[in-house]
């Protein structure tokens, strides 16, 4: 699971493209807690995210020419200019070239052989999200893709993930990912082939939140305006699990993870 010890591949940070900031603070706020904080008047209607003064994901208001509303997850590197030379090496894309954001980070925007779009980012001021693998915060990613193995190599050419397969029930194995050189207790997500999954129809990343109860944060997520995309559903291993869009369909999951044996 997710940690807020970041280091080069793993995600840092996280935001949500809506078209109406007031409404993702109402929905976000009322399934998690959190509260939206504006980052200034110079930032372009970006804000932050928080969890008990704790930044959880970031924000930004966007224009439906922008594309449809939704999460990208971004990724520690120590050099957005070198990781986005890598992407178009690697037969993938730079969307957004790196720039700075409010002194925060350079990031850039890119996009994997798929086109499937995340982002990078190189800390400066601030390391990345303060709170990340609880309850109400960021604690997995799936990458939802059609060719697993066009996927790895992009991904450790740009990033240097690593990925292992492990036992997982009902499918055989799992395509775990984690940060070159940190071993498997630094895993903090999954590729999953479009082939094999019952909703997901299109390439992409998929963010995971923890909770307390999934089917009490589906049901709030429900009340809340937001649509339930896979009902709550128990992965023997992993936890109990639920697939969601908030109210201008911006995709995510939560996740009650199963409890570590010590």
């Amino acid at each position: 699971m997710l940690t807020t010890r970041f280091v080069t591949g793993a995600p840092n940070w996280i935001d949500v493209g809506t078209f109406d900031t007031d409404v993702a603070a109402s929905f976000y706020g009322g399934l998690f807690g959190w509260r939206f904080r504006p980052a200034g008047p110079e930032a372009g209607g970006h804000g932050f995210f928080e969890l008990e003064g704790r930044i959880t994901a970031g924000g930004a208001r966007t224009t439906p020419e922008q594309g449809p509303p939704s999460w990208t997850v971004y990724f520690q590197t120590p050099d957005t200019e070198a990781a986005a030379k890598a992407s178009e090496q690697a037969r993938g894309s730079v969307l957004t070239r790196p720039a700075d954001v409010t002194g925060q980070g350079t990031t850039a925007i890119l996009a994997d052989r798929a086109g499937v779009p995340f982002g990078v980012r190189q800390p400066q001021r601030l390391g990345g999200l303060t709170v990340a693998g609880e309850a109400g915060a960021l604690c997995w990613v799936e990458l939802y893709t059609a060719d697993i193995a066009a996927a790895a190599a992009y991904y450790d050419a740009v990033l240097g993930l690593e990925t292992s397969a492990v036992p997982f029930p009902g499918t055989g194995t799992y395509t775990c990912v984690n940060p070159a050189g940190e071993g498997e207790e630094s895993m903090f997500g999954g590729v999953v082939p479009l082939a094999d999954d019952p909703v997901e129809t299109d390439a992409h990343w998929l963010p995971y939140f923890a909770v307390d109860d999934t089917d009490a944060a589906v049901a709030r997520a429900r009340e809340l305006g937001g649509t339930v995309r896979m009902p709550a559903t128990d992965i023997e291993g992993v936890g109990r699990l639920a697939r969601l869009a908030d109210p201008h369909g911006a995709r995510f999951a939560v996740l009650r993870p199963t409890p570590r044996e010590a």
